[in-house]
């Protein structure tokens, strides 16, 4: 009996490439015993409202902006479907923790002969994240960065806008209560990590999407040039340093007197005070063989 395969793809993620690809990609799917049903994703509506309950499988096409769209719409319906993922997006860092090739038809081929994991999900005040939680300098860069640029120069375009931010640095003070203990700190950059990168730079490099943690990475206040060189040295070399705190916790609770902008893979996010915790093996996930 073939089986439903519920094929979201978002037109406008990283090089807007993917609507080219689509009937190849229903090829590989219908091949491999799936009855693919392609829907296009309009963001500001759930693609799962007007679906029956009889999918097997939901296939997203896009990074991680998308996937993190598509996972929140799930939840907010109470539905749990396995997922995989064809990487669209500009960075691609959930499915580059997944082990997903970044060639679009071998990620549909690694998902038609994969296997079902459980994997860890990130969550703050009730919305739902795969990969990153940050506020803070440059944390609002994918949320003000053009599509328009991306699509032309790829996460290139990340450093290019957060350089801006330079100059614009703001200290937050934050009280952080973890699993161990409790800090207060004045923040440049605070990033709370599921995964294991932010625009592919490996970051938290001791971090797992399949530990039950959430990696937590603050940079303390510090001069422009001292700024500057702490975040190139953990962004570009991942090298913590005495201006970086790292933190491991399945739950973390964060204020602050300030109100700063947060981000949620790429996307607007929740409003301070914080209640952010992981949520071990939340997500079924396809994952390529041997990975």
């Amino acid at each position: 009996m073939s089986k439903k395969l519920l094929l979201l793809y978002n037109v406008k993620a990283g090089r807007g490439r993917i609507r080219r690809k689509m009937d190849a990609l229903e090829q590989i799917f219908s091949e491999a015993g799936y009855t693919p049903i392609p829907k296009m994703l309009r963001f500001g509506q759930n693609p799962f409202e007007g679906e029956s309950d009889d999918i097997d499988l939901v296939v997203i096409c896009g990074g991680d902006g998308t996937i993190n769209y598509v996972v929140n719409a799930m939840r907010a319906m109470n539905l749990d479907y396995p997922i995989g993922i064809i990487p669209a997006g500009t960075a691609n860092d959930f499915a580059g923790a997944l082990g997903v090739s970044a060639r679009t038809f071998k990620a549909a081929e690694q998902i038609v002969k994969g296997t079902e994991q459980r994997i860890d999900c990130g969550r703050v005040n009730g919305m739902y994240f795969v990969n990153i939680f940050s506020f803070g300098m440059f944390t609002t860069t994918s949320q003000h960065t053009p599509e328009k640029i991306k699509r032309h120069i790829g996460k290139a375009a990340y450093l290019i806008e957060g350089s801006k931010e330079l100059h614009n640095r703001e200290f937050i003070p934050l009280h952080i209560v973890h699993d161990n203990g409790e800090i207060d700190v004045d923040s440049m950059i605070t990033l709370i990590f599921n995964g294991e990168t932010a625009g592919r730079f490996p970051i938290a490099r001791d971090a797992s999407i399949r530990d039950g943690l959430l990696d937590c990475m603050i940079m303390r206040k510090c001069g422009t040039f001292d700024g500057a060189w702490a975040a190139a040295k953990l962004i570009l070399l991942g090298r913590e340093n005495e201006d970086i705190i790292h933190i491991r916790s399945k739950k973390l609770q964060i204020t602050s007197p300030l109100s700063p902008l947060t981000d949620m893979d790429g996307q607007p996010s929740a409003e301070f005070p914080l209640e952010i915790e992981c949520l071990p093996g939340n997500l079924r996930i396809i994952v390529p063989e041997r990975v």
